[in-house]
């Protein structure tokens, strides 16, 4: 019986084939090095592929994913994409794009337990307590669940403007820009939550570094 994984080297011979099509030095351009313009810190959720729906060439977005998008200050794997992409590949823009209809999020906004990724979503359990007010004021369980979508995004480019990372980028005077996303899988659209762009990086001041 034919493997279903089989597809998935067929799909890849016809993905280098096509491409070779339009442009016979295509992998010998793409193999020379990259420099992406674009750090994404999405969801790893497989109906959300960063390069499909930003309508992106291979080599144009540096790309981190992990459950409901998260920026975790103790996450070394974060944080060692974060500093190569500002540092090495020197990004002008991270994206954190979170996406509506996040099982990371409904998971987090119960009571459920679901093993070790528990700890993971502990973080977003704590911007619903720091939202409890508002969030506990929306009826409708979907429009709270996006409306907690939106906010945890928010939160994680605060994340980001808080490490010392980003803020040595700011001193330095390097042009790079913070923006939170949310995806619509209904709607295959994209909306702009928010974005910051310099030190003061709309954080407590207890949060900036000595640079």
């Amino acid at each position: 019986m034919e493997k279903s994984y089989n597809r998935l080297i067929e799909g890849n011979k016809s993905f280098a084939a096509t491409k070779r099509i339009k442009d016979p030095e295509y992998f010998k351009k793409l193999s020379v090095g990259q420099k992406p313009e674009y750090l994404w810190i999405g969801c790893s959720d497989s109906r959300v592929p960063a390069n499909e729906i930003t309508g992106t060439e291979s080599g144009e977005i540096f790309v981190h994913r992990n459950i409901a998008n998260l920026v975790i200050h103790t996450d070394v794997n974060a944080m060692s994409v974060i500093e190569y992409a500002v540092n090495v590949l020197g990004v002008k823009h991270i994206i954190v794009c979170g996406h509506y209809g996040c099982g990371g999020v409904r998971a987090a906004a119960g009571n459920g337990s679901y093993g070790i990724v528990d700890s993971w979503l502990r973080n977003i359990k704590d911007v619903y307590h720091e939202h409890k007010k508002e969030l506990d004021a929306i009826d409708d369980f979907e429009k709270r669940i996006d409306r907690l979508t939106e906010l945890n995004v928010v939160y994680q480019v605060k994340n980001l403007a808080k490490t010392r990372i980003v803020q040595q980028a700011w001193h330095s005077g390097k042009k790079l820009e913070i923006h939170g996303w949310v995806y619509g899988l209904n709607s295959g659209l994209i909306t702009e939550l928010n974005t910051l762009c310099d030190e003061k990086g709309d954080i407590d001041d207890i949060y900036h570094y000595d640079i």
